[in-house]
C-alpha cells in the first residue's frame, strides 16, 4: 500500500503524514503547530485548543514571558520548551509542563533549568 509523505516544516525532511514528531530534527508538529496536550491543529490566533481546552499561551520557564504552546521554543528567548521523557525505551521529546509522556505514558520528572 502507498504511503504519502509530506515535508518537514523545520527542516525539509519528507515524512509520513501522520506522523507526531519528525525523526530527522525532532521536532513537535512537523507539519504546523499542534497543541503539546492532545496534538490537536492549534493557530496563535487561538485563546484556547479546541480539542481539550488547554490554553494556548504559558509563561515561559526561563524567562517568565507568554509564549505560544504550538512550537519548541520561546517566543521572546528563543530557549526550548521541551524535556526528555525518562523512558530509555521512548526518550521522546515532551512539552516542559506535561505531567507524563504523550507518547509512552510514563510520569515525567519536573522541569528542571
Amino acid at each position: 500500500m502507498a504511503t504519502y509523505k509530506q515535508p518537514c516544516i523545520h527542516c525539509g525532511e519528507m515524512i509520513e503524514r501522520d506522523s507526531i514528531y519528525c525523526p530527522k530534527c525532532s521536532s513537535a508538529g512537523p507539519f504546523g503547530c499542534q497543541c503539546p496536550t492532545c496534538f490537536k491543529p492549534i493557530t496563535r490566533n487561538d485563546a484556547c485548543c479546541s480539542g481539550c481546552g488547554r490554553s494556548s499561551t504559558v509563561e515561559c520557564p526561563y524567562c517568565k514571558a507568554k509564549t505560544f504552546i504550538g512550537t519548541d521554543k520561546c517566543d521572546a528567548c528563543g530557549k526550548s520548551l521541551m524535556k526528555t521523557c525518562g523512558d530509555k525505551r521512548c526518550g521522546k521529546p515532551q512539552f516542559f509542563d506535561s505531567e507524563k509522556c504523550t507518547i509512552c505514558g510514563k510520569k515525567l520528572k519536573k522541569f528542571k533549568k
